[in-house]
């Protein structure tokens, strides 16, 4: 999604602007990358948030920010969300316990912000499963599009291989496949299909999809 907003000649995205702040204040220290990252960006809970609100360039007239809800922390400021024009993008947590697991040895639901996205539902002014997405990329943008008040532009649909400037400092141990793209993947084959988890991931697993399936009740869905 980011590297399709990116295409657009007058957006700019902002990848991930409060990982560093997270990393600091939870002290987690088996993230790839992790020192990169927290010298990469202000630490500091206040002025975290200040680059969410960065002058735009001449030109530039969308602020695309792709964030991760879990840096959304308890007890965390949330007024300046006011500010924001909020779309949550949902994916079955068996699939991103399955991903996640792989890089992080250890993962709970808190690492994968489920009960943040829960609690972000009441503002959002869309919710979008990515398995609904991934049937027609066109359509749901479209749609996202309207709803925050730009004009669909077809240049969202493809872009070139490679990084991005714009890439965050974890990019080297994450984007891989995104890197590859030039476009969106292609729809589940079977968005609905059981994914195997190691035995300890189970209860994780059960807790974030209960979250999940209420916020997917609240999901766009289009024919």
């Amino acid at each position: 999604m980011m590297r399709a907003w990116e295409n657009r000649s007058d957006t700019r995205v902002m990848d991930e602007p409060l990982y560093a702040h997270y990393l600091a204040k939870t002290g987690l220290t088996d993230h790839p990358l992790g020192a990169e990252i927290l010298a990469s960006q202000p630490q500091d809970e206040q002025d975290a948030i200040q680059t969410c609100f960065q002058t735009l360039d001449e030109g530039i007239s969308i602020d695309y920010q792709k964030h991760m809800a879990q840096h959304l922390l308890p007890g965390m400021d949330r007024g300046w969300l006011a500010n924001q024009t909020i779309i949550l993008l949902l994916r079955d947590p068996r699939r991103v316990l399955a991903s996640y697991s792989k890089v992080r040895a250890s993962v709970t639901l808190a690492d994968i912000g489920l009960p943040q996205q829960q609690e972000l539902a009441e503002q959002a002014a869309l919710i979008v499963d990515s398995g609904n997405f991934l049937r027609d990329p066109e359509a749901y943008l479209r749609v996202i599009c309207s709803t925050v008040g730009v004009e669909f532009d077809p240049a969202m649909l493809s872009w070139p291989a490679g990084p991005r400037e714009s890439d965050g400092a974890w990019a080297p141990a994450w984007y891989a496949s995104v890197e590859a793209s030039t476009g969106f993947g292609p729809a589940l084959q079977d968005p609905g299909s059981f994914v195997e988890l190691p035995t300890e991931l189970e209860p994780v697993a059960e807790e974030a999809s209960a979250i999940y399936r209420q916020l997917l009740a609240q999901s766009l869905v289009l024919p």
